[in-house]
């Protein structure tokens, strides 16, 4: 199946090269930005079309490769032509190929969504890494065995999901990807309060927070945690939680450690985290300090 870009930025330009690269028919690009759809279709070796219709006429799967808010209006834009029996991807995240793409049953089109669980940071490098990046994929059932078919010619690892669980799928990657940015600030200013520089800090958790992120994918977080949720250790809890000023700092502290019961249930269930328990329900009632 030939394959066309409408998007020349980082995902499109990407996406299309490493496509390329293994054997997939890349046809080019268009974009509103002539110059970018030159770039890329030199960086691929593929066509700058300069009408949209062209790309689509020349082409079996087309990926709508633009910013995830202009995806419903371009798809609009292309769809007043003829887009019958045409495969119509976007790779966003956080929509579903059925909120992308209205209507494209009725044009006798089918629409699917490719998300790579990547961070795309580079037109021209990032190609290299998607390699090792994993896919999903959701999206009209009557062809998407053409589209896992297209994906595994590539050597893509992909997971094919229900569309109606496609928000849960990126909450999900926004808690690994973006909301644990947030812990690590958190931690990194309480080390710049005890006397760490913000270089140094970075430097100081790096060993701890690399090796056991690896531990917690490897073999699975009960398996990786520590600490004193773990060993049921209500006292260190208790002057973690005096350490904080801000309330909503004891809050997600709390929350957080929480969660970790389960996980410590789960590694020691012989052990008795009830007292811990009672501790953590007790500070959200706000009656330690």
């Amino acid at each position: 199946m030939k394959t066309g870009f409408i998007g020349a930025g980082k995902v499109g330009c990407s996406l299309g090269k490493y496509l390329s690269t293994k054997g997939i028919d890349v046809a080019g690009y268009h974009d509103q930005d002539r110059k970018a759809a030159e770039e890329a279709a030199k960086f691929t070796e593929t066509k700058v079309y300069a009408d949209p219709e062209e790309l689509i006429a020349d082409c079996d799967v087309l990926f709508l490769t633009v910013p995830d808010g202009l995806i419903p209006h371009v798809f609009e834009e292309i769809s007043d032509g003829n887009i019958q029996d045409k495969l119509i991807c976007h790779c966003s995240g956080s929509i579903s190929s059925a909120e992308a793409f209205p209507g494209a049953p009725e044009k006798g089109a089918f629409r699917y969504s490719v998300h790579p669980l990547f961070a795309v940071s580079d037109r021209f490098t990032t190609y290299r890494e998607l390699a090792d990046a994993f896919f999903t994929l959701e999206g009209d059932p009557e062809r998407i065995g053409e589209m896992e078919t297209l994906l595994a010619k590539a050597g893509l690892r992909f997971k094919v999901i229900p569309p109606e669980e496609k928000r849960r799928y990126h909450l999900a990657a926004a808690i690994v990807s973006n909301l644990v940015l947030a812990l690590v600030d958190t931690g990194l200013k309480e080390l710049e309060v005890c006397g760490f520089g913000a270089e140094e800090a970075r430097e100081a958790v790096t060993p701890l927070a690399e090796g056991n992120l690896r531990h917690a994918l490897a073999d699975g977080p009960a398996r990786a945690l520590t600490g004193p949720v773990e060993r049921g250790d209500t006292e260190t809890l208790r002057k973690h939680l005096a350490c904080l000023d801000k309330e909503e700092d004891r809050e997600l502290y709390r929350l957080l450690s929480y969660k970790l019961l389960a996980l410590a249930r789960e590694k020691n269930p012989d052990r008795d985290y009830s007292e811990m328990e009672k501790f953590l329900k007790d500070a959200s009632a706000g009656t330690l300090h």
